[in-house]
């Protein structure tokens, strides 16, 4: 007997990561709705794909709730633009998404990140790690999954799945994209954000799109507070990276500069942007790891793409 066709309300998925999850849901047999202010616009972005563009705003909960009627998950895929008023608006956002969920008794599906962990849980993170972060954006991320526990106390079923920094073909709003390899084949030169002997954690984006589906598969059988960590890939130093991106770019010989530091603290005071950039600065220059034992335990193996041709098909 087939299995009937289960419906995910994603939201942000013109986002890089919501557009990833909306394509591996897709890929996986899942009918799609999605939320968008704007849906013709969205809808050029995903030319082609069958999805339910659905017109509202994350930030409204009566547009939120009505876009979850008759869905099996909402994917919180929403975030402010470029680090801005993440209390002001990322709280708000997810208490409408759990509101919705637990209106329409879907899972809500939550994409975590290394924001929430202090010096104390460093190096190697884990889902029991303990969480006190030195950063505002860090406490926000706290705050965020201390709610969505208190909604799994209260019935609703919750997916948290954490990961190190994303990249993926067409995202150019990530490190790789923006700063890293600005102007991707063409750029001039290779800008490193922090030490080059410290390791990095890497997502991407169709790896981890992918691992949210499979575990969305196994409904079943995941508890209703479900968290797990996604390894990605893992770099052991900052030239494992740069040399990656010589071999994808056949640019060999391309320069490594220095991130302008001194240049966003002196604009940090004046500028909303570079203060928030300067606050994660840190990530670049201690080597923080997830540990995905618990996930590949659960699936058998996490989703994985080798560097090279990971980057070869971002830049």
């Amino acid at each position: 007997m087939t299995a009937p066709t289960k419906t995910v309300l994603v939201l942000g998925a013109t986002g890089a990561l919501g557009a990833a999850a909306t394509k591996a849901f897709l890929e996986r047999g899942w009918r799609i709705k999605a939320l968008a202010r704007e849906p013709s616009s969205a809808e050029r972005l995903h030319a082609g794909k069958s999805i339910d563009w659905i017109a509202g705003d994350a930030m409204k909960p009566g547009d939120v709730l009505a876009a979850a009627h008759g869905v099996d998950v909402i994917f919180h895929g929403a975030n402010p633009r470029g680090y801005r008023n993440w209390r002001g608006l990322a709280l708000p956002m997810l208490d409408n998404s759990i509101a919705a969920a637990k209106a329409v008794g879907a899972r809500l599906v939550f994409p975590g990140n290394v924001y929430n962990f202090g010096p104390d849980a460093w190096p190697v993170l884990t889902e029991q790690s303990p969480q006190h972060p030195r950063t505002r954006k860090g406490r926000v991320r706290v705050d965020m999954e201390q709610r969505l526990r208190a909604a799994s106390e209260d019935g609703l079923r919750v997916l948290i799945l954490r990961a190190g920094d994303f990249f993926g073909a067409g995202y150019t709003d990530s490190w790789l994209g923006k700063v890293i390899l600005k102007g991707g084949r063409a750029a001039k030169a290779i800008v490193w954000p922090g030490r080059r002997d410290a390791g990095h954690a890497w997502a991407y984006l169709p790896n981890l799109a992918e691992t949210f589906a499979r575990l969305l598969e196994r409904e079943a059988t995941l508890p209703a507070f479900a968290v797990f960590h996604f390894s990605g890939l893992w770099t052991a130093s900052g030239d494992e990276f740069i040399s990656g991106i010589r071999r994808a770019t056949g640019r060999v010989d391309l320069p490594v500069r220095s991130f302008p530091w001194p240049f966003v603290y002196l604009a940090a005071p004046f500028v909303t942007l570079m203060r928030e950039i300067l606050e994660m600065r840190y990530l670049w220059n201690e080597p923080i790891r997830l540990d995905n034992s618990k996930l590949v335990a659960e699936l058998g193996a996490e989703p994985h793409t080798p560097l090279d041709e990971a980057l070869a098909a971002s830049i």
